[in-house]
């Protein structure tokens, strides 16, 4: 009876383990209002949900994200500008700037990101290239030819209303993930506060996405833009990263603000429930029959928390990596390197690493340890007890 006993607790403390850190569970797509909204992994471009992201909408002040990349990429940062009467007359959201103010090329770039200003934006595209409409040319040029947007097309610097001024939230998306290789760019989209002194508007600016300034808490959050106009209904794009995961969220065309910040809360939720990214360690070697390969940087791979995956070389150095069902997850070319299996047999093996600070076979070692330890204390219990019981009888 007492073993039985014994064995019915052992089973209960098993399964009564914590056990989620090593089995992650997956949750449903959630449900949410945007028309239009992505979750891409801003390391290897994988898209972990989507929802009409191919479909052209009105991105409203995320165009700025473009000008901003843009205007980093192609100008002088220290270079001054002189705001014209175009600039200072533009409607919506400003800086306030004043016709013939000189202001340099970083400040403005701040003040279009920070605090949405259009006549920033519209004194960033005369500097650039002398007129909004040849900014315009110039900036779909590059965001096709530089990122390789599909269905782009900016009509002005700062997103406000006109008709042929479209994007999708998948380019969107691209933009972004490519502006953040910048450091420039990446400082200025994850500053909360600045202080600002203009010829005739001294004041701090602070960002309007409420999640990247703390209003809603989500500390993971690490940059934003917001967006709004009659046409496009609330826009918002925000960058998170927990150390396993690192998100880019679009969403376009949201009836309400309280309701766009919900759907992002509840899009980062499913990209960190679900998913981790893990990289193979640059100089990984790799044979094919007598040919070898290696990686020459850390190549990048997001998939599912629970899902097995498979690594298989090509004969020409093509690393394909897939789930176990065989649907890709990624590809990378290899370099071909001169050198025999002999030579490289004491070189380290494919190894692939987490983000994490808690390896999922870290914790399974310890979960097993755990139960092994869990075992030998009940036997030497159980034992114990039975002498003593012994002793009793005798």
């Amino acid at each position: 009876m007492r073993k039985t006993i014994l064995m019915m607790l052992l089973l209960i403390f098993i399964n009564s383990l914590n056990v989620s850190n090593v089995f992650a569970t997956t949750l449903a797509p959630p449900n949410i209002l945007s028309e239009s909204a992505i979750v891409l992994e801003a390391n290897t471009g994988r898209i972990l949900f989507e929802k009409n992201a191919s479909k052209q909408m009105y991105p409203a002040s995320l165009t700025k994200i473009a000008t901003a990349i843009y205007a980093i990429e192609n100008g002088q940062l220290d270079d001054e500008v002189k705001v014209s009467s175009n600039a200072k007359s533009v409607e919506g959201t400003r800086v306030y700037l004043e016709v013939g103010e000189k202001v340099t090329l970083k400040k403005l770039i701040q003040g279009l990101l920070i605090n949405s200003g259009n006549d920033a934006g519209v004194a960033i595209a005369e500097h650039l290239d002398g007129n909004v409409k040849q900014f315009s040319n110039n900036l779909n040029t590059y965001l096709k030819n530089n990122i390789g947007v599909q269905n782009t097309n900016f009509e002005n610097p700062h997103g406000l209303y006109n008709k042929n001024h479209l994007t999708t939230a998948e380019d969107l998306a691209k933009i972004t993930k490519y502006a953040l290789q910048n450091n420039t760019f990446k400082e200025i989209f994850s500053t909360k506060e600045l202080d600002w002194r203009g010829d005739t508007w001294d004041t701090t600016l602070i960002t309007h996405h409420k999640i990247l300034k703390g209003e809603i808490p989500y500390e993971e959050v690490t940059g934003g833009k917001t967006g709004y106009i009659n046409q496009s209904g609330f826009t918002l794009a925000t960058t998170a990263d927990n150390g396993n995961l690192s998100l880019i969220v679009i969403t376009l065309n949201n009836p309400t603000e309280e309701t766009t910040y919900h759907d992002t809360e509840q899009l980062l939720d499913y990209g960190f429930e679900n998913y981790i990214t893990k990289y193979i360690e640059k100089d990984t070697i790799y044979g094919v029959g007598n040919k070898k390969f290696k990686s020459t940087e850390n190549l990048y791979y997001t998939s599912l928390k629970n899902e097995q995956i498979s690594k298989k070389i090509s004969k020409d150095g093509t690393l394909n990596i897939t789930t176990k069902e065989g649907d890709p997850v990624a590809i990378y070319p290899l370099e071909s390197i001169n050198s025999t299996i002999q030579e490289e047999q004491n070189r380290k093996p494919d190894e692939v690493k987490s983000f994490s600070k808690n390896n999922t076979y870290n914790s399974i070692i310890l979960l097993y340890l755990g139960i092994f330890l869990t075992v030998i204390v009940l036997y030497f219990w159980l034992k114990s007890s039975t002498t003593i019981n012994r002793g009793k009888h005798q």
